[in-house]
């Protein structure tokens, strides 16, 4: 009987410590690097393959790169406010994560990106199981990319120039177009300057082609947003709004223009907004 129990206890001893130690590694977590940005300085994040997407997850942090031509590095910069994360995806899908925090003196501004420090890739090796899943995610990221670059933009105060047209007291405008990847971003803002609150029937775009010939004609042709940010139902009496339509990159001959239609609903103040091509083809 002690002997079983002296082999017992050393069984314990051998296994035990090695079936912690497993579970210990099984559970690790992935220590994020930091990188530190104020808003006097740009911050250079060189990669080891050209920047394909990079997030933000908080407004006081910009990163930007270019976006029609794929390039190595992209710049960072910070306002005062809590620390926050940034992702970075490459072209071959290698995937990036840091901690990113404000810091009024920097001592480093540019970091050389080795592959090594990816976290993973954006596609794995999945079963055909999983496959649906990863489509739905892809749709997922892509919704929050518009999402996260809207708020960048209705944070910016970049003009495209004055497009403003009123209505009995209502105001539509058009702030911004920006192209980025493969889709023109609106900044739309609409003022209620009235006494009467507005509620909001629909806001469409369309693009007007004018024949040519001795019976001239308009046709039009509406365009879907493939994604609406901050799109309200009602502007209370005093308020003011704003908020982005996203849409598929087009671009327009001298022949067609696009139209922007605001409409009330119960209600007549309507407003009709004609954009030369100029605008639709020379975004920010």
């Amino acid at each position: 009987m002690r002997a079983k129990i002296i082999i017992l206890a050393i069984l314990i001893s051998t296994f035990v410590p090695r079936l912690c130690s497993a579970q210990a590694t099984a559970q690790s977590i992935i220590v994020l690097d930091t990188i530190y940005a104020n808003d006097t300085k740009n911050v250079a994040l060189f990669f080891p393959e050209p920047i394909r997407q990079g997030i933000t997850g908080s407004d006081n942090f910009v990163f930007t790169y270019n976006r029609e031509k794929e390039q190595y590095f992209g710049l960072l910069q910070a306002k005062p406010g809590k620390e926050s994360n940034l992702l970075v995806v490459n072209r071959n899908g290698s995937v990036f994560s840091y901690i990113v925090r404000y810091k009024k003196q920097l001592s480093k501004l540019n970091y050389f990106i080795p592959i090594s420090s990816s976290i993973g890739n954006e596609k794995p090796t999945v079963t055909d199981s999983i496959l649906a899943e990863s489509s739905e995610e892809r749709v997922d990221n892509r919704t929050y990319y518009y999402q996260k670059f809207c708020s960048y933009l209705l944070n910016r105060k970049q003009r495209i120039g004055r497009i403003k047209k009123r209505n009995e007291g209502i105001v539509l405008s058009i702030e911004n177009i920006v192209f980025d990847k493969e889709e023109l971003y609106f900044v739309i803002q609409i003022e209620n300057n009235s006494t009467l609150d507005y509620d909001l029937n629909f806001l469409n775009l369309s693009i007007e082609t004018r024949q040519k010939g001795k019976r001239k004609s308009l046709q039009r042709l509406f365009q879907e947003p493939i994604y609406k940010h901050n799109l309200p139902s009602k502007i209370a009496e005093g308020e003011t709004v704003r908020f982005v339509y996203v849409l598929p990159k087009f671009s327009l001959s001298n022949d067609r223009r696009a139209i922007l239609e605001l409409n009330e609903k119960d209600g007549e103040r309507n407003i009709e907004m004609k954009l030369s091509h100029r605008y639709i083809n020379n975004p920010n």
